[in-house]
């Protein structure tokens, strides 16, 4: 019932399906009417029915010659009935041959087989110029034409067409190129993303995670001026959620960034970006470059694709909601494949299997023989179950198995050297395993195989470790830098001395090569940005704390403690500056998780005021209080240098003053001795490094005692923790640091030696040995670490 309704309503409308075109074509033939006395037909193998009856046909009017390619070794298969012979047998029995069967027994001829395992898929794609230069060592007069090339697997073709030498003159390819490996597919699914997931129509605003692959694709740069300095603006005021109005600036942009709420809109706009696009193919002058030829025609073929789609829209043939087009564009160009043209008669052959129908080559290279590869897995794309297709005559799982054979058997049967490269590697879809038709060569087939291993070209060995001497001009830069005489406000900083002490090579990235990581919108809280948001909310509490004194006692933290929402005041004007970068006057938008962030800190700050209470009462000193001291180093020629960072929080009782720095993760550690601070390790305790570096700067700055702190906020909920730094041996008592003075001397004189050794010719910079310090270093990659 369904399918004569469907075919009725395609009648009324004078259209129809491939299958229904034939059929009706059939079935109007008039055989007197044919132009031509005698047709021919070769090298076929599955009939549909519709080729059945008309071969009947044409046979039985006598018009007919019919000639079949195949071989006596699957054809006259003795022990079973061989799958590659499963419609050839068919074929030659209602429609015979007049070529003798003798002729076709090619199959057991000698053959050289190779069968060669590669580690990855990419790498088969190196083997190339090794098996050209090995089939032309066979016979000096190769010609390119002989040699074949079969992709399995047509991603690899663009790593093919980079692994040909330049000895090879001619290069003929018969295959389509998938469209969803061009740009404009990238463009196109970036543009429809954008568009859908990637604007949130009730706030009116897009997610910058959607426009950033937008405004960093090649084809945007190309057409926009203003497209790199607007995603620098979106970076450096981390707007995660720009509003049209902020992207809107040139008429590219303001066409590219006009939101679409409707199926119609979209394909309008998708369309009308394709011809912007496709000025920038006029100006190309490299027609000759495949690459370039690609690229344009991937473009016109999308064009033309939603083009239709924007056609059966407006003729109401089509409707769908914005998701379900998105989706069928997808579907419809990952579909498509480009073809090359070129000369077929010439020159190195590279196709798909499909594309060796009925050509015969001396010499044979077929990559990623796998199974999925071939035959190609995957479920029929068809409402219709296979047992009802099966019932019906029509393709089934099977069939197209016979097919795959068939063509393998068929493309070896003349061949005089094969190599099979198979991929043994088990990621993603591909198990690792090689052809079914791999495996029935080695235990039935006639012929001797050999099996090799593709490896790389050099040889597995140790990582080498990379050294970078002090040289002169290296010295000079340092100077140059860190002088206060040249570079007033240059500052050795405690973050520049922990970087020294955790990996020289690290310091030689950071502070004289400068290398930066490109900054990134993002909508989660890093732990610096946590971290910058807590320092800054307690800086505003407990500057509304001390607005009438620096005295603080415990009425004033229990006043405060009482009123949870300033405290959620501080966080919020903290996330303003800091994360959202906005001003005062407007209202942050947090999502779900910088909301729990959001909570956090504000749990943390009540958990500061909770801890101060069983110290109160107290002098709040400063807070952010930016510190510094001027050295002399005895190695460099009487060179100045300033040491001196940004002290968290200073606080006075009891006489004694306390350099306070607050932590927002991390572990408490405890030191040996001063030593240990300065000695590279995994677990240096390079926090209490910063913060006796702060205390040695004060303690020349006044009188007072001064005692090192580190108040780690997530651990600080017990009544009886200290953040006070304490010293001492494994399983003995600690001693509290109270009095900074009596380990400040052995620091300095240490201080010292580091920053003279920063400054030694003889002292290279080296990577650490400590490799767990590489885990979220910026540079690893540089490193190979």
């Amino acid at each position: 019932m369904i399918y004569h309704r469907y075919w009725e309503r395609l009648t009324g409308l004078g259209i129809g399906y491939e299958g229904m075109l034939w059929r009706n074509a059939l079935e109007q033939l008039k055989v007197e009417d044919l132009k031509y006395d005698t047709y021919v037909f070769v090298g076929f193998n599955m009939l549909s029915k519709v080729e059945s009856a008309l071969f009947s046909t044409l046979r039985d009017a006598q018009r007919a010659l019919f000639y079949w390619d195949y071989d006596l070794y699957y054809t006259q298969a003795q022990d079973r009935k061989h799958e590659a012979a499963t419609f050839i047998h068919q074929n030659l029995e209602l429609f015979p041959s007049p070529l003798s069967p003798e002729l076709f027994d090619t199959y057991r001829k000698p053959k050289k087989i190779h069968v060669i395992s590669s580690s990855a898929e990419s790498a088969q794609t190196y083997y190339l110029p090794d098996w050209l230069q090995s089939v032309a060592s066979e016979k000096e007069q190769e010609q390119e034409r002989d040699n074949a090339v079969v992709l399995c697997n047509e991603i690899l073709l663009p790593s093919i067409l980079h692994s040909i030498p330049s000895t090879v003159e001619n290069v003929n390819i018969t295959m389509g190129f998938p469209l969803a490996q061009t740009p404009v597919y990238g463009y196109v699914k970036a543009l429809t993303e954008l568009q859908t997931t990637g604007y949130q129509p009730q706030t009116e605003r897009f997610f910058y995670s959607f426009v950033q692959p937008v405004l960093k694709h090649p084809y945007t740069l190309a057409l926009s001026e203003k497209a790199e300095s607007v995603n620098q603006q979106l970076t450096t005021g981390n707007r995660f959620y720009p509003t049209p109005q902020e992207l809107k600036q040139d008429e590219f942009l303001s066409r590219v960034f006009t939101p679409c709420n409707e199926v119609h809109a979209l394909c309008l706009y998708i369309t009308e970006i394709l011809k912007e696009v496709s000025t920038l193919y006029r100006k190309k002058e490299e027609a000759d470059d495949v690459f370039n030829q690609l690229y344009r025609e991937a473009l016109f073929q999308s064009y033309i694709t939603v083009n239709r789609l924007l056609s059966l829209i407006e003729s109401g043939d089509l409707q769908i909601q914005v998701d379900m087009f998105k989706s069928l564009l997808n579907r419809i160009l990952l579909a498509l494949y480009i073809p090359f043209h070129g000369e077929p008669a010439i020159g190195l052959q590279i196709m798909g299997v499909l594309e060796t129908r009925n050509l015969d080559f001396r010499n044979l290279l077929i990559l990623s023989f796998n199974e999925g590869q071939f035959p190609k897995s995957g479920k029929d794309m068809s409402f219709i179950p296979s047992n009802l297709r099966k019932a019906f005559g029509m393709t089934t799982i099977d069939h197209r198995n016979a097919i795959y054979a068939y063509h393998f058997y068929r493309l070896i049967q003349r061949v005089e050297n094969i190599t099979l490269v198979y991929n043994t590697s088990s990621d993603g879809l591909n198990r690792g395993e090689w052809s079914r038709f791999l495996l029935q060569l080695l235990v039935e087939g006639t012929h001797n195989i050999s099996r090799e291993f593709l490896e790389a070209g050099r040889s597995l060995q140790s990582r080498k470790e990379i050294c970078i001497e002090k040289t002169p001009e290296i010295i000079s830069l340092l100077k140059d830098r860190y002088d206060i005489k040249k570079n007033p406000e240059a500052c050795f900083s405690p973050s520049l001395f922990n970087g020294y002490l955790d990996c020289r090579m690290k310091f030689y990235y950071s502070y004289v090569a400068r290398l930066k990581i490109p900054n990134e919108v993002s909508s989660e809280v890093d732990s610096v940005t946590f971290g910058n948001i807590f320092h800054y909310s307690a800086e505003l509490l407990y500057g509304d704390l001390t607005r009438k004194g620096k005295i603080i006692g415990k009425e004033d933290l229990e006043k405060m403690l009482r009123n949870k929402v300033n405290i959620q005041n501080y966080v919020d004007a903290a996330f303003k500056k800091w994360f959202f970068r906005i001003s005062s006057e407007k209202k942050p938008e947090y999502n779900g998780m910088q909301l729990i962030n959001s909570k956090v800190i504000a749990s943390y700050l009540l958990q500061l005021l909770r801890n101060d209470l069983q110290y109160a009462p107290f002098e709040l000193v400063a807070m952010e209080q930016k510190v510094e001291e001027i050295l002399v180093l005895e190695t460099a020629a009487g060179m100045e240098v300033r040491i001196g960072g940004v002290i968290d929080r200073m606080d006075c009782k009891d006489g004694i003053l306390r350099i306070v720095d607050y932590k927002t993760g991390g572990s408490p550690q405890t030191p040996v001795n001063v030593e240990q601070l300065f000695t590279p390790a995994e677990d240096r305790p390079n926090y209490i490094f910063q913060t006796f570096l702060y205390a040695a700067i004060m303690s020349r700055m006044q009188k007072l005692k001064v005692a090192p702190a580190l108040l780690y906020i997530h651990r600080a909920a017990s009544e009886s923790y200290s953040p006070v730094v304490e010293m001492g041996e494994p399983r003995k008592p600690k001693i509290s640091i109270n009095d900074f003075s009596i380990y400040e001397e052995e620091f300095r004189e240490r201080l010292q030696m580091l920053l003279e050794e920063i400054y030694d010719l003889q002292e290279p910079f080296t990577q650490t040995p400590y490799t767990e310090k590489c885990q979220y270093c910026n540079f690893k990659g540089i490193c190979e670490r």
